[in-house]
């Protein structure tokens, strides 16, 4: 793991108050792969106390930058947003467990920000034939869309209100294109009802899947043990999402609404 300050070298504006940071970290970036996150400092200070976790974005090792999106939903986050080119910003990382690289016909599933780790993933998997399929509740809640369809096979979008691609939910949209081409891997990250469904339908379809869980984190070194979740063995001592996640196979947990 790498602490330190990181020179910020641009900070984007994206739809739905997401926020794109593209931060200058050669040591960081030579450790990190794809599944993996971040821990930052919002602030110069210890207000707020708490790092924030962040999904690594992209990876670019010829550069050493690293990218990360994350949402304003908070004091943390807002005050991060403050910040622009040339500011200092301080990370740790890369911290937690990273995708299991497989497949020659992987399939990538984001909803909403759920998106944010599966284009580093998309990059890692190259050359692969790596479908991908986007889901937001509408065509304004659309991210990276440009950046997957230049690193992706197949991008298909799904927007809960119709206005843009399928009319409908992102699994229900990747099970009908597994049901017309089949795949051998599956990969996934967003809300829980929406990984739960996942979750069945690799199961139904015996294919292997990972999911990365997104899950609040106070310590993100598996101390505070905020983050837990349920393994899906009898008896078997609970999952820290920091540490032994936030990649999971897809039947190691048990998934449940907060």
């Amino acid at each position: 793991m790498w602490q330190g300050r990181t020179r910020l070298l641009a900070q984007n504006t994206l739809p739905c108050d997401v926020r794109q940071m593209v931060l200058e970290a050669p040591e960081l970036v030579n450790l990190a792969k794809a599944g993996q996150f971040v821990h930052v400092r919002c602030g110069d200070d210890y207000d707020p106390l708490l790092r924030r976790p962040i999904s690594i974005n992209r990876l670019d090792p010829v550069q050493g930058r690293l990218t990360l999106l994350y949402k304003i939903m908070g004091h943390g986050t807002e005050q991060l947003s403050r910040y622009g080119a040339g500011d200092y910003v301080d990370i740790m990382g890369p911290l937690g467990t990273g995708f299991a690289l497989q497949g020659e016909k992987p399939l990538l599933i984001g909803g909403g920000l759920g998106i944010a780790p599966l284009l580093a993933l998309a990059d890692a998997l190259a050359p692969r034939t790596v479908t991908m399929v986007m889901g937001a509740r509408n065509a304004a809640g659309l991210i990276c869309h440009d950046d997957f369809a230049d690193v992706c096979g197949g991008l298909h979008v799904a927007t809960n209100d119709g206005s843009a691609g399928y009319g409908g939910h992102a699994p229900v949209l990747a099970e009908e294109l597994f049901a017309r081409h089949g795949h051998d891997m599956i990969y996934a990250c967003g809300p829980v009802p929406m990984l739960r469904y996942i979750q069945q339908m690799s199961a139904r379809l015996a294919i292997p899947c990972q999911l990365s869980l997104e899950e609040f984190m106070a310590c993100g070194v598996g101390a505070c043990l905020g983050c837990t979740c349920q393994p899906a063995g009898e008896g078997a001592p609970y999952k820290k999402v920091c540490t032994d996640g936030p990649v999971f196979w897809s039947g190691e947990v048990i998934l449940h609404d907060h």
